[in-house]
C-alpha cells in the first residue's frame, strides 16, 4: 500500500494506492471460484471430508508469491530517506517508531481505525455472515449465494479505482465520508431485501452495499498514508488498518450471529452497521481537520 502511494505521480496517489486494495475483491473472486469448482466436482460428503481443504492448499502458492515480493521489491526513496533519519534519531533518543506512534500519534491511529471499522465489519458480514444467514435461515442454495458474492466482487474491481481517482480530484475525506454515509443509509434496506429470500434482491442489496464499500476502499490507502509523516507512515497506517480489521471485521460475523439469535431479527444487524457508521463519521470529522493541516 505504502509502496504504491509513495511511488505515485503527483495527483494520483489515490488511484495508485487503490491498486493494492483490489487484492480484496480479487481474493474473494478467487476463493469463491475455487470453492464453487470444488463443490461442483465433489459430492457433499466428499466436500465435507476433504474438498474444503483444496482452497487452503492453493493458498500456499500465494504465500510463496508474497515472500518473493517481500524479498525482491525495493523500498521507495522517500521511505529510505525517512528510515535513515529515523535511525539517526534512534541513536540519540532511543525511540522506536512504535513508541513514538503510541506516545504522540495514538489519537490519529485510533481515529483511522474507527473510521474504517464499519467497512471491514460490513465486508465480513457480506461475505461470511450473509452466506450463513441466507443458506441456513432462508434456505437459499450456497452455490447461488457464492456466485452473487463473486459477481459483486468483480464489479468492485472497477468501482474501487474509480472512487480512488475521484478522491484525487475531489479530496480523500469527501469521498471516504460519502461511502460511510451510504453504508449507514443502506443498512436497513439491505437486510429488508435479503429477507425476501429472492436471489435477485440479494444481488441488488449486496451490489449497492458493495458499491459503498468500494467508495471507502478507494481512497483509504492514500488517506491513511497521508495522515502520517514518512518515518511514522508504515507503523501508523498499519496500526490503524489492523485496529479496524480486528474490532470491525474480526468481530462482525460473531456479533451478527449473536444479534440474530438474541433478537430474532436482521434489523439488529442493520442497527450494528449504523452504529459503526456513526462512529466512522465522527472519526472522519476529526480526521478532516488533521488532514487539512497536512494538505490531504
Amino acid at each position: 500500500m505504502l509502496l504504491a502511494t509513495e511511488y505515485a505521480p503527483e495527483g494520483k496517489r489515490g488511484l495508485y494506492g487503490s491498486v493494492v486494495q483490489l487484492g480484496v475483491p480479487i481474493g474473494v473472486v478467487t476463493a469463491n471460484t475455487v470453492f464453487l469448482l470444488a463443490g461442483a466436482f465433489t459430492t457433499d460428503a466428499g466436500f465435507a471430508a476433504w474438498g474444503w481443504r483444496v482452497p487452503f492448499l492453493i493458498g500456499l502458492f500465494v504465500l510463496a508469491l508474497a515472500w518473493y515480493i517481500h524479498a525482491k521489491v525495493e523500498e521507495t526513496p522517500e521511505f529510505r530517506q525517512a528510515e535513515q533519519e529515523l535511525a539517526a534519531k534512534e541513536k540519540s533518543a532511543q525511540n522506536s517508531p512504535l513508541r513514538t506512534i503510541l506516545r504522540h500519534h495514538l489519537g490519529t491511529v485510533l481515529l483511522a481505525g474507527g473510521s474504517f471499522a464499519v467497512n471491514t465489519a460490513t465486508f465480513y458480514i457480506m461475505i461470511t455472515g450473509v452466506l450463513d444467514y441466507t443458506t441456513r435461515e432462508l434456505g437459499m442454495r450456497r452455490s447461488a449465494v457464492l456466485t452473487v458474492s463473486l459477481c459483486i466482487s468483480l464489479t468492485q474491481l472497477v468501482l474501487i479505482p474509480a472512487a480512488a481517482a475521484l478522491s484525487d480530484r475531489l479530496g480523500r475525506i469527501r469521498i471516504y465520508a460519502l461511502g460511510a454515509v451510504g453504508i449507514a443509509l443502506w443498512a436497513v434496506p439491505m437486510f429488508l431485501l435479503i429477507d425476501t429470500g429472492s436471489l435477485l434482491w440479494l444481488a441488488v442489496s449486496t451490489f449497492v452495499a458493495g458499491s459503498f464499500l468500494s467508495i471507502m476502499y478507494g481512497p483509504q490507502a492514500a488517506l491513511f498514508a497521508e495522515l502520517f509523516t514518512p518515518e511514522m507512515r508504515y507503523t501508523g497506517a498499519s496500526l490503524g488498518y489492523q485496529i479496524a480489521a480486528v474490532f470491525g471485521g474480526g468481530l462482525a460475523p460473531f456479533l451478527m450471529v449473536l444479534l440474530l439469535e438474541t433478537t430474532g431479527t436482521s434489523m439488529a444487524v442493520s442497527g450494528y452497521i449504523i452504529g459503526l457508521s456513526v462512529i466512522a463519521l465522527l472519526c472522519i470529522k476529526v480526521l478532516a481537520g488533521r488532514a487539512r493541516s497536512r494538505g490531504v
